[in-house]
């Protein structure tokens, strides 16, 4: 198989770090794509053009990281992420949910400062920096509360994708700043080699989902 990604995302990078928690590399080789151009070649595989993508040995092609994971997931026959039908599982979904919205805000407004200045929103960048300076804030105390204990989950690696190795980006979101126990959360978990091994590149200029 062969997942295509950017090295940027964090999208993707979260769907090659369960490529490593699941022992997957020697089975999906990882293919670093350009994106969001007039000819990039990724359009003749995904006509979304959205990174991760993932095709499969029977040439199916896949896109969404959740979906994506979830397929990854299910290979081995041992799934480890798999959201339980038991009482936990409304909070997991809600955790997962509450990330993803992070990830997603930030992913616009990285967007929209990719833009020249003047074709960028101002709107939108304040609606999304004051977005994204919340929902850290919630994360914070979901944190303190231990709501990310327990087990390795897809909400614990797509929220340390999201934050890990991101200072600053986008430029002004100091997520680290007023959220001790958030930041700290991040340092630990950071230790993991699926997130060391993926880490983005130093100061990359913003890609897109």
């Amino acid at each position: 198989m062969e997942l295509f990604v950017t090295l940027t995302s964090p999208y993707a990078r979260l769907a090659r770090a369960v490529i490593i928690e699941k022992g997957l590399q020697d089975r999906v080789k990882i293919t670093p794509i350009q994106t969001r151009t007039p000819d990039s070649p990724l359009y003749a595989i995904n006509p979304s053009g959205r990174v991760p993508t993932l095709v499969t040995d029977d040439g199916t092609v896949f896109e969404e990281s959740a979906v994506i994971c979830a397929f990854l997931d299910h290979l081995d026959g041992a799934r480890i992420f798999e959201i339980t039908h038991d009482d936990n599982r409304w909070a997991a979904l809600r955790l997962e949910a509450r990330v993803r919205s992070m990830l997603d805000g930030i992913a616009v407004w990285g967007r929209e400062l990719s833009r020249r200045k003047s074709e960028r929103s101002p709107g939108i960048i304040a609606h999304e920096t004051a977005r994204a300076v919340r929902m850290a804030r919630a994360l914070n105390d979901d944190v303190a509360a231990g709501s990310f204990d327990g087990p390795l989950s897809i909400a614990q690696l797509l929220l340390a994708c999201t934050l890990h190795g991101r200072e600053e980006r986008p430029p002004g979101f100091s997520w680290r700043q007023d959220n001790g126990d958030l930041s700290a959360w991040v340092d630990r978990i950071a230790a993991r080699p699926s997130l060391t091994e993926t880490l983005p590149p130093a100061h990359p200029p913003e890609t897109a989902r």
